[in-house]
C-alpha cells in the first residue's frame, strides 16, 4: 500500500481545527446560539409562572415612597393588603406582560450567552474568568435591549396602576394601547439606561459565579456532570450574588419606569433624588423579597435550562 492510499485511510481521523483535545467537533456558534434561545424561551415561560408573587411585592416596595403616600409597612403587610383588596389573584396582577416579555427575554439571555461563549472558549471548551464575566454582561445587555426594558416598563406601570383608587388599565394590550398613545413608542422604553446597567452587571455576576463554581466542582475532569440539584444550589448562590451586586440600580430603574418617572431628568438625577430624599437605605428596598424571588429564579431557571441542552445536546445535532 504505497504512502497515498495510507493518507488516505488515516485522514478521516486527523484532528480538525476547531476540534478540542478530548476529540469532538466544536459546535458551530450558530447551532449552539440557536439551540440556546429555544431551551431559554422555554425556561422562561416556565421560570416567570412558578416565582411571579415575588416579583409583585418586590415592585410594590420598591414603589412605595417615605411620607404620607407610603402604603406598606413591609412584605407580609403588602401581601395581606393585596389579598384583603384583590384577592389571591392579585399578586398576579400584571403576571401576562411578564409570560409575554420572560420567553423571549430568556431566549436573548440564552441564546446570546452560548453564542458568545462559543466564540471565547479555549482549545479545551473552557471560558477564562474574564470571559465568563464578559460573556454574561453581552447576554445581559441583549436581553435589556431586546425585551427587559419594553418588559419591566409595562410591568411596572401596570403594577403602580393598581396602586392608584381608579385603575385606568383594562387588560394587557388596553394598557399598553394606553401607554403608547400617551407616551409614545418611547414609553415602553424608560429607563433603558438603568436597565442596560442592571441586566449587564446581574448576568456578568451570575454567569461568573455559576460557570465558576461549575469548574470547581468538575476538577480537573471538564466532562464530569454535573446534578441538576447541584446546579440549582450553584444558581440560588449565584442569584443571591447578584441581588446584593446590584439592587441599586434595580431601585433606579423601578423608579425610571414607575407613572411619576417624568419627574427624573434622567437616571443620574433619580439616583442623586432618591439619595437625598429617601437616604442610602432606599437602594436597598424590596431586597428581602428580591433575594427570596432571584435565588429561587435563578435556582430554577439553570435547572430547567440545563436540563433542556442536555436533551437537545442529544436529539438536536
Amino acid at each position: 500500500m504505497d504512502r497515498s492510499s495510507i493518507a488516505a485511510l488515516v485522514s478521516p481521523y486527523r484532528r480538525r481545527p476547531g476540534m478540542t483535545e478530548f476529540g469532538a467537533a466544536a459546535p458551530a456558534g450558530g447551532s449552539v446560539g440557536l439551540k440556546g434561545i429555544v431551551a431559554g424561551g422555554i425556561t422562561g415561560g416556565i421560570e416567570i409562572c412558578i416565582t411571579y408573587p415575588t416579583e409583585y411585592v418586590k415592585t410594590q416596595l420598591q414603589l412605595d415612597e417615605k411620607g404620607a403616600g407610603k402604603k406598606y409597612n413591609g412584605i407580609f403587610d403588602c401581601v395581606k393588603k393585596t389579598v384583603q383588596q384583590r384577592g389571591f389573584l392579585g399578586l398576579y396582577r400584571g403576571l401576562s406582560v411578564l409570560v409575554y416579555g420572560s420567553i423571549p427575554k430568556s431566549a436573548a439571555r440564552f441564546g446570546a450567552f452560548e453564542f458568545l461563549k462559543s466564540k471565547s472558549v479555549d482549545s479545551r471548551g473552557q471560558l477564562s474568568n474574564s470571559g465568563k464575566l464578559l460573556c454574561g454582561l453581552g447576554a445581559g445587555v441583549c436581553e435589556a435591549i431586546v425585551a427587559v426594558t419594553p418588559m419591566e416598563t409595562i410591568k411596572v406601570k401596570f403594577i403602580n396602576d393598581q396602586r392608584s383608587a381608579n385603575p385606568k388599565f383594562k387588560g394587557f394590550a388596553h394598557g399598553v394601547g394606553q401607554i403608547v398613545k400617551t407616551e409614545g413608542i418611547s414609553g415602553v422604553y424608560k429607563g433603558l439606561t438603568a436597565t442596560i446597567l442592571k441586566q449587564g452587571s446581574n448576568q456578568a455576576i451570575r454567569f461568573f459565579v455559576l460557570e465558576s463554581l461549575k469548574d470547581l466542582y468538575k476538577g480537573e475532569d471538564h466532562n464530569k456532570p454535573v446534578p441538576k440539584l447541584v446546579v440549582g444550589a450553584f444558581g440560588a448562590i449565584a442569584g443571591a450574588a447578584s441581588v446584593f451586586g446590584n439592587t441599586p440600580l434595580d431601585v433606579v430603574k423601578t423608579r425610571m419606569q414607575g407613572l411619576e418617572a417624568s419627574k427624573y431628568k434622567n437616571t443620574a438625577h433619580c439616583a442623586l433624588m432618591i439619595l437625598k430624599n429617601e437616604g442610602p437605605a432606599a437602594f436597598y428596598k424590596g431586597t428581602v423579597p428580591r433575594l427570596g424571588r432571584v435565588c429561587l429564579d435563578v435556582a430554577i431557571t439553570f435547572m430547567i435550562y440545563d436540563s433542556f441542552m442536555d436533551l437537545f445536546n442529544k436529539v438536536w445535532l
